[in-house]
């Protein structure tokens, strides 16, 4: 027997970290809006919520019929107007200023008075994406982790105006999805990547300049470090397009030049290669992309 939807969530953007939220909060009791202007997208996107599903399913941590209800918790449109029915929504496009605040204020005009928005950026500002939103005290940013479906944290950031009523109901909806909620205050990469992104662009610095290969660099944060993965390898998980509007983002921000991206970076960026998306980046096939290619 199907059980009452905890809330109706809306997530806008079903790429890789869209579409992990969308299965997150299906799982955790919660009817999802799936939002996302491209048809192929969606198609895709819900295609890998199901996958995902079954893996949690194989893993006996779900049963299948827990997967069928769940799955049928999944709506998913091509546009953004459904949000008027949503409880919360959780912004997920692209890591770009100029595409999250097109989002955000088109949301405050759709959403009811009081639903909080929540964005997964990894980067930007929380302040000038409340600026956008026209509600600032109900804007905040819910930061997960990829995979979003294995990973425990949300980093929780705290903006300028956000409101201690919309940190208490992120905590408590993070904790109700199973996840670690930690909170920090609005800065450029926030803790997750002020930290993480310089050590990855100091990682292509050091291929970049002969250093060492990108097999190397990552064999020796693996065992020297006891690292799970290599920089690069996770370079090219996150996405080197990714990774370098990150750096971008923080080089802004601080304007110190140890946060200047390193120009393989930008160039391998330039010429498609992104990662595990296209198929290739510091490594293709199990291949290193050299460092003057």
């Amino acid at each position: 027997m199907a059980t009452q939807p905890l809330g109706r969530v809306g997530i806008a953007g079903a790429g890789t970290m869209g579409r992990g939220i969308a299965q997150v909060f299906a799982q955790g009791g919660w009817q999802v809006v799936l939002s996302d202007p491209a048809q192929a997208q969606l198609s895709s996107a819900v295609d890998s919520i199901s996958r995902g599903m079954d893996r949690e399913v194989s893993k006996g941590r779900m049963a299948h019929a827990e997967k069928e209800e769940a799955l049928d918790r999944v709506e998913a449109v091509s546009e953004l107007s459904p949000m008027a029915s949503v409880d919360l929504v959780v912004e997920a496009v692209s890591e770009s200023l100029p595409v999250k605040q097109e989002v955000f204020g088109r949301l405050d005009r759709i959403c009811r008075p009081g639903v909080i928005l929540a964005s997964n950026t990894s980067s930007i500002s929380i302040a000038r994406l409340a600026s956008a939103s026209g509600r600032p005290g109900e804007t905040v940013g819910m930061h997960f982790m990829n995979p979003v479906p294995v990973m425990e944290l949300v980093e929780v950031v705290r903006g300028a105006e956000t409101s201690r009523e919309t940190l208490s109901a992120t905590h408590r909806i993070v904790k109700g999805l199973g996840k670690t909620p930690v909170e920090v205050n609005d800065s450029p990469g926030f803790v997750s990547n002020r930290v993480l992104m310089p050590m990855i662009n100091e990682a292509a610095f050091c291929v970049h300049e002969g250093v060492g290969t990108a097999e190397n660099v990552d064999a020796i944060m693996r065992m020297g470090m006891n690292h799970p993965m290599g920089p690069l390898a996770l370079a090219d998980l996150i996405g080197l397009d990714v990774c370098l509007d990150i750096m971008e983002t923080l080089n802004d921000g601080f304007r110190d030049s140890k946060y200047r991206p390193c120009p393989l970076l930008k160039s391998m960026v330039s010429a498609g290669h992104l990662g595990r998306k296209t198929g290739r980046g510091f490594y293709r096939y199990g291949r290193r992309v050299q460092g003057d290619s």
